[in-house]
């Protein structure tokens, strides 16, 4: 079978270096696979510079039309084409990324399996094949949020008990200990193979009007603009932190506090799918604003020599946003001490409206054993 009738268009500006040298520049790229960890890059010859391949580039099976590259022998490097994004400088990911934002929505967005219990699609990502715990928070608001259509989730609390994989089932049971007209009281049970990965519970509103508004003031910290980008890998989510302190230096040294804006290049219809993208983003900070102020600790070090895991999110859901304009997470690590650390967060629209706030319960340890004889659910 011809290699062309499997491919995955790459939905971004792909420049292909070797080098300090530009080799190729399209918005044809291709991969094999998805996750594209587990594929191979692929570029329209035209738009590739040949002279520069030496006398024998390699074509793509039996497509003469395309060029693959290996991403050991070059750097590749992907941009969002979200229209206008060029003149605002969308944030640039390296090859292969985790996937495109669309990706991480269908994996949010459970499925139903059956009275009371929900699915998560799989994702067989080979380099890191972990889901974290802000993702399954964000699962675990949605399938709440699908038990009771006639309501919105205003709050959830989950435990993360024990590592899950992306490449095997996930499943969401729900029951309710409490079905009101205008709060209910939903428990979320999430596990893979038999055994209980998560625990949650989630509060549901059906609304009223407002009698009284007030808000914390959002921070006065430098704007998106003025802020560097960061590669997160998922393409159609740009992310910048403020002073680039999300960094895996174990040298940098600063405040126990990161500063994130997220924007999104489109958003869903859905309510519980926007708040499930807003609530995944939470768990990215507190580990590394904990080690920040330590010199000799960041995060390139977390699963490597350091046991570190979100243990505990809770997240209270204030205002839908517009996740397509750019959110403000800021995340303070409030304590650090015997194994554990705990952030405290919340997240503005630009404006400064309260969209979310946030606590996170996270574990920074060393391994008690060689990591790399660890099975995958001895993680943590």
């Amino acid at each position: 079978m011809p290699v062309k009738d499997a491919l995955i268009p790459c939905q971004a500006l792909t420049r292909v270096w070797k080098g300090e040298t530009l080799i190729a520049e399209t918005t044809g790229a291709l991969t094999t696979a998805l996750p594209e960890a587990n594929g191979r890059l692929l570029v329209p010859r035209a738009d590739v510079r040949m002279d520069l391949l030496g006398p024998r580039p390699q074509a793509a099976g039996d497509d003469a039309d395309l060029v693959e590259f290996d991403p050991k022998d070059v750097r590749v490097e992907m941009t969002d084409r979200r229209p206008g994004i060029e003149a605002q400088g969308g944030t640039t990911n390296r090859y292969p990324r985790w996937g495109d934002m669309r990706d991480l929505l269908r994996l949010l967005d459970v499925a139903p399996a059956g009275e009371g219990a929900f699915e998560a699609p799989l994702y067989g990502d080979v380099r890191r094949n972990v889901v974290e715990g802000s993702h399954i928070l964000a699962q675990t608001i949605v399938a709440a949020s699908k038990t009771t259509p006639h309501q919105r989730v205003t709050s959830a609390h989950v435990i993360f008990s024990r590592p899950a994989a992306f490449d095997r089932p996930l499943r969401l049971d729900v029951t309710a200990p409490r079905l009101g007209r205008t709060f209910s009281t939903l428990a979320v049970e999430t596990s893979q193979g038999g055994k209980s990965i998560a625990s949650g519970l989630v509060l549901t509103d059906a609304g009223a009007g407002e009698l009284i508004r007030s808000q914390v003031a959002m921070p006065d910290l430098p704007g998106p603009d003025d802020c560097p980008t960061h590669d997160f890998g998922v393409i159609g989510r740009d992310v910048r932190f403020v002073n680039g302190d999300y960094s895996p230096d174990p040298d940098r040294i600063g405040p126990p506090e990161i500063h994130g804006w997220v924007r999104h290049r489109e958003a869903p219809a859905e309510i519980c799918l926007q708040q499930a993208l807003l609530a995944q983003f939470t768990g990215h900070m507190t580990i590394a604003a904990a080690m920040l102020p330590h010199k000799g600790f960041g995060e390139a070090q977390a699963h490597v020599t350091l046991s570190t895991a979100v243990l505990a999110i809770t997240i209270a859901l204030h205002e839908e946003p517009d996740l397509t304009d750019w959110l403000l997470y800021t995340n303070p690590a409030i304590y650090a001490g015997r194994g554990l650390a705990q952030g405290e967060g919340h997240v503005f629209s630009r404006k400064g409206q309260l969209a979310a706030s946030y606590t996170v319960q996270v574990m920074v340890r060393e391994f008690q054993r060689d990591p790399s004889r660890l099975k995958h659910d001895q993680m943590m």
